[in-house]
């Protein structure tokens, strides 16, 4: 019997119940794909993120690696910020800054004043593509342009207003033929800079609470139209969160608070 360290935090609040919660498991040593895959399932979270640590000496301090119930992704904000939240909080991380490797690239946490979190992320392209049949289907009426975002396999649409998209219902059994392709849906905020709603049934997420990866594109489209470099975020989830965006060069600022829920064990019976 094998027995592994579990922790669950919400990120992207100051407060349990909301947010977006995420497990988070250190490890020693890589497990294979199939066992990362069912715990990932059976913590039946968006997200699970898994950490082991980088050999002394490297450029990183752990490698991280994110699943959902039904795939591993290349990015995932709210799960690195528990990830650091458990780090700092949990296992007594010595340093202000803590260094991922990633299926994207290096990624960095670093703690700020009144208990924030800071992620660093790769800002992420956009490019217009013709709408897909299949999303025209699952959201009658969607307005053009359609944006992909090739490196986090999302689409993105622009809404008329908050309003809009609080009350976006795609057809989620339709919007689930896009397979590992998700949908960020956004608009002008309006108590804040602009606002966000996720939804990727293809991979096991009908609608994500708060999604700090889609920040990676979201904060240089919403930067560049809105003229400034640093904006509030919220994503209008029934759970609800909020993010502090900063544009800076290739890289994005994404800022959060996080909320300690529960930590235990697993048993993992030996092969």
């Amino acid at each position: 019997m094998t027995e592994l360290p579990l922790y669950q935090v919400d990120a992207f609040t100051d407060q349990v119940f909301r947010g977006n919660p995420a497990a988070v498991m250190p490890l020693e040593q890589w497990l294979p794909e199939d066992t990362l895959q069912a715990l990932a399932l059976e913590n039946h979270l968006s997200e699970t993120a898994f950490l082991v640590p980088e050999p002394e000496g490297s450029e990183a301090d752990f490698h991280i690696r994110w699943f959902t119930p039904g795939a591993e992704v290349p990015l995932c904000g709210h799960a690195t910020l528990a990830s650091a939240r458990v780090l700092f909080n949990r296992l007594d991380w010595p340093r202000e800054k803590i260094r991922f490797h990633s299926l994207t690239g290096p990624l960095s946490v670093s703690r700020k004043p009144g208990n924030w979190l800071e992620l660093d992320f790769p800002v992420l392209e956009y490019q217009s593509v013709p709408t897909p049949d299949i999303l025209s289907r699952a959201l009658p009426g969607v307005p053009e342009p359609v944006y992909e975002v090739p490196r986090d396999t999302n689409l993105l649409v622009i809404l008329e207003d908050a309003n809009a998209v609080r009350n976006t219902t795609p057809d989620l059994s339709i919007l689930k033929k896009l397979g590992d392709q998700g949908l960020i849906v956004t608009a002008p905020g309006d108590d804040c800079d602009f606002v966000s709603r996720y939804f990727a049934p293809g991979i096991g997420i009908d609608e994500d609470p708060v999604t700090g990866s889609i920040h990676s594109v979201l904060t240089p489209y919403w930067s560049e139209r809105l003229g400034k470099q640093k904006l509030l975020a919220r994503q209008l989830s029934a759970r609800g969160g909020e993010l502090r965006c900063e544009l800076a060069g290739d890289r994005v600022k994404i800022a959060g608070q996080a909320a300690f829920y529960m930590e235990g064990t697993v048993h993992l019976p030996s092969r």
